[in-house]
């Protein structure tokens, strides 16, 4: 696709129906878990972008036999190649998922790799994981470095993880931790932030036969929660299983709708999902957006219809919910009054630091937006002026801007608009679709 894009979603508005894609956070665990099952797992995956790829290839890259036709991964396990030369070499672009959840499980599996990546990945942190990986056996390069040099094996053990970095050191330990010969625990201090990805895993761990309990009482001091999980465990393959649809994209069409007097419809939505951005509903209702929930009971998919109501001033707690902060701030510019978004620390660690590029995007864009006492204020203007803003290489930030042409007076044009192919390369083809033609 063109890097530059430029929308005139103005002069037309948006209306009509979206099908959900994929849930790329779903699809990351289900191919891990398979890669490391006996025999072959069937995953139907109605979609791709270059996160799922990289997980894709950095399996096949550490032995795995995967392969996509049309809609289904065919994937036969790690070790399943005859020929894996050593060190292995894989890369994981720009996926932070991918680096995060593989690092741990790769030196749990002693297979000595040279991990590459791009864009700003390498500059994001892996502190504490990193240090409790080397507490833990691991041999790791510094940090920063490209590639990213593992050797040595990582044993059991108890691991202590803050709650409050990222989610991702968490699910990479859940992985790899049943394979140890050695009982381990991860130890959570503070509170849990994202905790429906964590939920997301372990869902996904039982689907494989894998077992870890959680424990939240009488607990040492300053621990929130603590997995145990127990050793010489065997992943065994679920056969086939379907991807669900994304809640984190379908995120905003959802948006999009309470900026429509028409309304949008997005179909596909498991409305029982554990993914967390399915609050996106919660605090479309807390804005005043008028919201239709059609479930059909064979499928238990849902057709969910957003339209635009009197919005209103509300407060978001971005702790559990970073990627839905660029869409949600798209829709306080369209509320009366001052929203607040608090805990924004963790988006300054994401594809790109997140308040910031939110700031600059709605400024840019002719919006009333702010920082102040570690909160993203935005005074609600009802509409945008419409200008050029940059992606800052984040696809949250492209597609933020997308739907942020439907409320501006004027045309808007986004730089580095390809950064939509990480998550969603359909994302400006399906925009036109909704564009309601002359």
């Amino acid at each position: 696709m063109q890097d530059t894009v430029i929308l005139n979603t103005y002069k037309y508005g948006l209306s009509g129906n979206v099908k959900a894609i994929a849930s790329k956070s779903v699809a990351h665990r289900l191919l891990i878990g398979a890669a490391l099952s006996e025999g072959e797992t069937l995953i139907i995956c109605t979609e791709d972008s270059r996160d799922i790829s990289a997980t894709f290839d950095c399996l096949n890259g550490l032995g795995a036999d995967i392969k996509k036709t049309g809609d289904t991964f065919h994937v036969c396990p790690i070790g399943s190649k005859k020929e894996l030369k050593f060190p292995a070499s894989i890369d994981c672009g720009e996926s932070g998922s991918t680096l995060r959840f593989l690092l741990p499980l790769i030196s749990m599996l002693g297979i000595d790799t040279d991990i590459y990546s791009h864009g700003r990945l390498p500059e994001r942190p892996l502190s504490p994981l990193y240090e409790e990986m080397v507490r833990h056996g691991a041999i790791l390069s510094p940090q920063g470095n490209v590639p990213l040099m593992l050797r040595g094996k990582l044993t059991g053990g108890i691991f202590n993880i803050p709650g409050n970095v990222s989610s991702q050191y968490i699910t990479g330990l859940l992985f790899a931790l049943p394979l140890s010969d050695k009982d381990s625990e991860i130890r959570v201090s503070g509170k849990l932030e994202s905790r429906p990805y964590i939920d997301i895993t372990l869902q996904v761990l039982n689907m494989y036969g894998i077992k870890a309990e959680e424990k939240t009482e009488n607990l040492p001091e300053n621990i929130s929660v603590i997995f145990k999980i127990p050793a010489g465990q065997k992943y065994i393959s679920c056969g086939r299983c379907t991807v669900e649809g994304d809640w984190s994209n379908s995120a905003f069409w959802l948006c999009a709708g309470a900026l429509s007097d028409a309304g949008i419809t997005t179909s596909g939505l498991n409305i029982n999902s554990l993914q967390g951005d399915k609050k996106v509903l919660d605090i479309l209702e807390a804005f005043g957006a008028d919201i239709e929930i059609n479930t059909d009971n064979e499928t238990q998919l849902s057709d969910i219809t957003v339209k635009k109501a009197t919005l209103n001033k509300t407060i978001i707690d971005a702790s559990d919910i970073p990627d839905l902060i660029p869409i949600l701030s798209v829709v306080a510019c369209a509320a009366n009054g001052t929203t607040e978004i608090k805990n924004i620390e963790r988006l300054r660690i994401k594809e790109s630091d997140r308040v910031k590029s939110i700031l600059d995007t709605l400024k840019s864009l002719g919006g009333d937006a702010y920082e102040k006492d570690g909160k993203i204020i935005i005074n609600g203007t009802g509409k945008l002026t419409g200008g050029v803003v940059d992606s800052y290489n984040d696809h949250r930030i492209a597609m933020m801007a997308g739907i942020a042409s439907s409320i501006c007076t004027g045309p808007v044009t986004i730089n580095g608009a390809g950064a939509v192919q990480k998550s969603y390369p359909e994302f400006f083809s399906d925009l036109n679709n909704l564009t309601v033609k002359p």
